[in-house]
């Protein structure tokens, strides 16, 4: 199904909300619209995938969402806050803080250990060491990476394994919004059924309002709601799973 029904309490305008978003880009002596009066919510607890052929605008929706990309028109809100006004300051702070990002490439760190890559991110945050590499170390444990494996470094790793400490690491900072690009495209099927399951057990567990693109749409079951990107529009996907 293609709208499940959104976890009780859910407020969207606690996760992520784009208004009536526009956005072009320069092209010659014109300009090529990328997003066309996109309006979506996604609510804490909430995963919903948005599919879409190459070109359609999936990557620049991720880009608008992560604050990487100012509109030409419209707004975007992350927690209920807005963030058209931001400085270029503010705005990291504000993706450092609320906002985590799974890429299509793991991009780890060759050198350091899967818990290390978390470490990383925790201190850019501050605090307590011994807390933070303690959380990094639940954090892997819940994406099923326990033990030994989390002192692997990631040519150790397999590419499902190098995909859950990027979820892990994603997550290490608590993000209102989780932004996921194409996670499955290095996978197999069963290995992307396993990552897939993974996000969305994840998205409720730490309550992220999560958007993700993606092209497999053999793998779009465990999404609580299915949107179809065409030349900059978004819309509800007619069917499941043939039409997406």
């Amino acid at each position: 199904m293609t709208d499940r029904t959104r976890p009780a309490a859910a407020d969207p305008a606690a996760g992520l909300v784009l208004r009536d978003v526009v956005l072009s880009y320069p092209d010659g002596g014109s300009r090529i619209t990328a997003l066309d009066r996109v309006g979506l919510a996604v609510a804490p607890g909430e995963l919903t995938a948005v599919v879409g052929p190459s070109g359609s605008g999936k990557s620049s929706l991720l880009a608008v969402a992560a604050t990487l990309l100012r509109p030409d028109s419209g707004q975007v809100l992350v927690g209920g806050q807005e963030t058209g006004a931001l400085s270029a300051k503010q705005s990291t702070a504000l993706r450092r803080k609320h906002i985590g990002v799974v890429f299509q490439q793991s991009n780890l760190l060759a050198s350091l250990t899967a818990v290390e890559q978390l470490l990383v991110v925790a201190h850019l945050s501050g605090g307590d060491r011994r807390a933070a590499r303690a959380r990094a170390e639940r954090l892997l444990d819940s994406v099923g990476l326990a033990g030994r494996v989390q002192q692997r470094r990631p040519h150790q790793l397999s590419g499902g394994e190098r995909q859950r400490v990027n979820i892990a690491r994603a997550l290490y900072s608590r993000p209102t919004v989780l932004l996921v690009d194409e996670p499955t495209s290095a996978l197999d099927h069963e290995r992307g059924a396993r990552i897939m399951a993974l996000l969305a057990d994840a998205t409720r567990e730490h309550t992220t309002a999560t958007l993700l693109v993606t092209h497999d749409r053999a793998l779009l079951d465990r999404a609580d709601r299915v949107l179809s990107m065409q030349d900059g529009r978004l819309e509800p996907a007619a069917r499941f799973p043939d039409s997406v």
